[in-house]
């Protein structure tokens, strides 16, 4: 006769089996027992200040480690409160389980305080999304979850009713979680189609996204048999940048020049594992092939010639032999002059200056002094542009921004699951000083958790990003500003090691010291106010607008704004 279990055991025993190492959330009434159970397990409890906080953290763990994390809430607002969260980790494809406990099954339906349907709103942000009505189907249900996760890399939702979490049942252990681990590639007949196009061409561009993240070996084999340049993506850009002597950077508004004319001069594109939104930085002449695991990624950006379904590492494994070698390098050689030629531009603000302290100065500095494996996670905004731009990867340093979601605050609760995580690397922030204020009660869970994460603030004093957009189309900047407390100190007064600084020469000390410090850090630093993002072209609308910001600024008193604006981007270095 098998032993009875409560529910809420069942559902522990099953995150356990399933490989689960923390949880994330915040404690309350419906939650109680199955904390309680957590409790007793090998699974840790992670308390951090805000559920979307945990959401954000679990999803960070689960995309770096590739393997199932959960968070946890109460009912009515505890659980609704993780939406943004788990958002961004369906988005990134992170295998997460989020347990929202929920109201006893008797008071749904009445309106009763705090009560949420959680099924009708979280359904379209996760790969599973149900209630546990019958508790003899709490294994089943549970395992059903994961295995949707895990397998449809996404967010599993497991509404668990408060009484339903007290029923003891017998605990039927037959169902398991599977993860198979098929090799998919397209047929041979695609395959041949494919060389036949590539082999009668040579002006051809290969675009890599994050489908390349293990076939960097096989990436770099095929350009050098087909003499091309490769451009990556933002998410392709840890798996692309490092050990290739045919980068030739991104394209897109975070791009280079040479990435985006390699796209746009080229007479054969072939994208490997790309989901690239943007259709306006596409070629529109090529012919365009383009190879995903998943099929409705195919086309659905901008027309393609020919799509196939396959992983990047078989699909290249497979098409390799069927490939002529090439010996015209000219397309090549003319990308890869551009591409440096573009990176010397970027460098130019790369260095101290005497009146303010320029962004990427302080970007390059993290990308001086970080650790070979080091973690940067950045906020959205011009944090991200930096941090893709200047930070340099090397096969083991990763990157982790909302570059999908694009959600405000990602970067220092990210940090916290990729910590937890990993313990023993470096752990950096690039934050904004509107990110990092907008969840700043969280700084707690560096202490509380003992999690020494390095905190770098980007104090500019506006939402830059926002403002800059507000300004390419002829608005004069508004609701923008941001009235900033000296952030080091408020970090001092919650036991972090803080530094503040708004001079270039105190800065590269400053960033030794801050890095150093062997428990959790933060660094505000007084950036410039009037940094630009140069897309890789300026195109004559962006001109126009900035012109006529410049008219309207000057008419309502705002001249000195638009001569500092001109002088930090186009006179000083």
């Amino acid at each position: 006769m098998l032993s009875k279990k409560s529910v809420a055991q069942i559902i522990v025993d099953v995150l356990t089996e399933a490989g689960v190492k923390h949880c994330y959330g915040i404690v309350g009434d419906t939650l109680n027992h199955i904390t309680s159970a957590i409790k007793k397990s090998d699974i840790q409890w992670i308390h951090v200040r805000h559920e979307e906080v945990g959401a954000f953290a679990a999803g960070a763990e689960a995309y770096l480690t590739n393997q199932i994390t959960a968070c946890a809430g109460s009912c009515g607002p505890g659980s609704l409160h993780f939406i943004n969260g788990i958002y961004e980790a369906q988005r990134n494809k992170s295998p997460v389980i989020l347990l929202a406990s929920q109201l006893v099954t008797s008071q749904q339906g009445t309106d009763f305080p705090q009560e949420v349907d959680f099924e009708s709103i979280y359904k379209n942000c996760s790969v599973f999304c149900r209630q546990i009505n019958d508790p003899t189907q709490a294994r089943q249900i549970t395992t059903a979850a994961i295995q949707a996760a895990i397998n449809q890399r996404g967010v599993a939702v497991l509404v668990i009713p408060y009484n339903i979490s007290l029923e003891k049942v017998e605990d039927n252990s037959g169902h398991r979680i599977y993860h198979p681990k098929p090799i998919i590639r397209p047929s041979d007949q695609e395959l041949m189609e494919i060389a036949d196009i590539l082999n009668k061409n040579t002006k051809i561009a290969i675009f890599a996204g994050q489908g390349v993240h293990d076939a960097h070996n096989e990436l770099i084999a095929l350009a050098e048999k087909l003499k091309s340049p490769i451009v990556h993506t933002s998410r392709g850009k840890d798996f692309v940048e490092y050990d290739n002597p045919y980068n030739v950077g991104m394209t897109g508004i975070f791009g280079v020049e040479s990435g985006n004319m390699a796209i746009k001069k080229c007479d054969v594109l072939l994208m490997l594992g790309v989901d690239f939104a943007w259709s306006q930085f596409y070629p529109n002449n090529a012919t365009i092939i383009q190879i995903d695991i998943d099929a409705t990624h195919l086309g659905r950006r901008h027309p393609v010639n020919i799509g196939v379904v396959g992983s990047s590492k078989s699909t290249l494994a497979a098409l390799f032999p069927l490939i002529k070698e090439k010996n015209d390098t000219k397309f090549l050689e003319t990308c890869l002059s551009l591409y440096d030629n573009a990176m010397n531009k970027l460098n130019r603000k790369a260095m101290p200056s005497k009146s303010t302290i320029h962004p990427q100065y302080l970007t390059e500095l993290v990308d001086k002094y970080a650790t070979n494996d080091a973690v940067l996670c950045a906020d959205v905004g011009s944090a991200m542009v930096w941090a893709c731009r200047h930070f340099k990867t090397n096969g083991k340093r990763r990157t982790v921004i909302s570059l999908k979601h694009g959600t405000m605050a990602n970067a220092m609760p990210q940090a916290l699951g990729v910590q937890k995580a990993f313990p023993e690397r470096q752990v950096i922030t690039l934050s904004g000083d509107g990110g990092i204020s907008m969840l700043l009660g969280d700084l707690l869970t560096t202490i509380q958790e003992k999690l020494p994460i390095k905190i770098i603030v980007l104090n500019n004093g506006s939402l830059n990003f926002v403002e800059l957009e507000q300004k390419v189309e002829g608005i004069v900047d508004h609701y923008t500003h941001l009235q900033n407390p000296n952030f080091a100190k408020v970090a001092e007064s919650m036991g972090l090691f803080a530094i503040s600084v708004d001079d270039s020469d105190l800065l590269e000390a400053a960033m030794q010291s801050f890095l150093a410090h062997p428990g959790p850090a933060l660094l505000d630093v007084k950036t410039s106010a009037n940094e630009l993002v140069m897309p890789p072209e300026i195109q004559r609308s962006q001109v126009m607008g900035m012109a006529l910001y410049s008219v309207k600024a000057s008419l309502t008193g705002k001249m000195g704004d638009v001569v500092n604006l001109l002088i930090d981007n186009f006179v000083k270095k």
